[in-house]
């Protein structure tokens, strides 16, 4: 999608399963595709069909427990698109089902936030080169909240931003302790956007959810900004540093680093963290959202790799491409987005979003 407008979709119904259905006919064709994708990439990762399909079930499960409407929402989704709901269960819970993966990274992001004042924030998108066409773009009304939003296709949430002003971004971590039973963390990010009018309400969403894989959190909203890190042992909140906050695909919070899965991200995230650091160091953060995007810029070879691309002979489960960038203005309600690396951003097909109060 490099180089291409994002699709926007746009979901109004203050029923839970009619939103779902709203978003499994709008995307169905393509999420049939994406979902096919998914499982040869689970199955390349050393995860069985039957597993893929055992885990799915659990996450069904666990997310009723945890919200209902969550849980409908996917089952419209899945009566939406004439897909089994158990495929749309395992592509929400797709961070979880690849914390079994072997011998493959489940995907790298960066995000820099200026906290200070008006909190804004920036973050790439990495994943699956293979995957570049098969997400979107949503408005989503008839929710506590009304927000604004790129997910995948079949997944109800990823990066976004609601009418409160509250919003969020997302880093994978790795933890000895990861499994794929729980709450998926994009249907706990689903929940924040959905229902929470606070940055206090959002921390409260995600301390409190019974995730069972790791990621960081990064919550923007007018009154300030914070990290929110997960792991299945715990939660940690990251506060900024001199209004700035970092983070990339490892535990900053010295506990929640206990155990933390080695050879996953490793040196590469330490590397795209430490030139973070030295930018800020440099330059302080601008107070425009899109003025952050310099920050977040790298070449082929460069010891960071902030704009992720695939590498020469890479093959399938391991061609990772930054498929978006992302920018968040929390008192504006908005957020920009690019189809590709921060090099791609230009005013021809950055989408700006606003997150309109009903």
């Amino acid at each position: 999608m490099t180089g291409t407008t994002p699709t926007i979709i746009r979901i109004d119904s203050a029923d839970a399963f009619h939103r779902g259905l709203s978003r499994g006919l709008a995307t169905a064709d393509a999420l049939r595709q994406g979902i096919e994708i998914y499982l040869d990439l689970f199955e390349t990762s050393g995860i069985s069909r039957a597993d893929v399909q055992k885990h799915g079930e659990q996450a069904v499960v666990a997310t009723a427990e945890w919200s209902a409407d969550l849980a409908n929402e996917m089952r419209g989704v899945a009566e939406g698109s004439k897909i089994p709901l158990w495929k749309i269960a395992a592509l929400n819970a797709r961070t979880e089902i690849l914390s079994r993966s072997v011998g493959a990274k489940p995907g790298e992001c960066s995000t820099i936030v200026n906290a200070a004042g008006n909190p804004v924030s920036a973050q790439t998108w990495d994943w699956h080169e293979e995957l570049s066409a098969f997400w979107h773009l949503h408005e989503v009304s008839g929710t506590p909240r009304n927000f604004v939003g790129l997910t995948e296709h079949g997944i109800l949430s990823k990066i976004g931003i609601n009418d409160a002003g509250v919003g969020i971004m997302l880093n994978i971590l790795g933890h000895t302790s990861d499994r794929p039973d729980g709450v998926p963390v994009h249907l706990v990010g689903a929940r924040v956007l959905a229902e929470a009018s606070t940055l206090a309400e959002a921390v409260e969403i995600l301390r409190t959810a019974p995730v069972s894989t790791s990621s960081a959190i990064t919550v923007v909203s007018p009154e300030g900004a914070v990290i929110v890190e997960l792991n299945p042992e715990g939660a940690a909140v990251l506060q900024p540093s001199d209004g700035v906050l970092l983070h990339t695909n490892h535990f900053l919070d010295p506990v929640l680093s206990t155990g933390e899965k080695l050879g996953l991200y490793d040196p590469d995230t330490q590397a795209r963290y430490d030139v973070l650091v030295e930018r800020v160091a440099a330059k302080p953060l601008p107070e425009v959202a899109l003025d952050l995007i310099p920050y977040m810029l790298s070449e082929p070879g460069d010891a960071a790799q902030l704009c992720c691309v695939p590498a020469p002979g890479s093959v399938f489960g391991d061609r990772w491409a930054t498929l978006a960038t992302v920018t968040l203005d929390a008192v504006a309600r908005t957020m920009t987005v690019s189809a590709g690396s921060p090099k791609d951003v230009g005013t021809a097909t950055t989408v700006r979003l606003v997150a309109a109060s009903a």
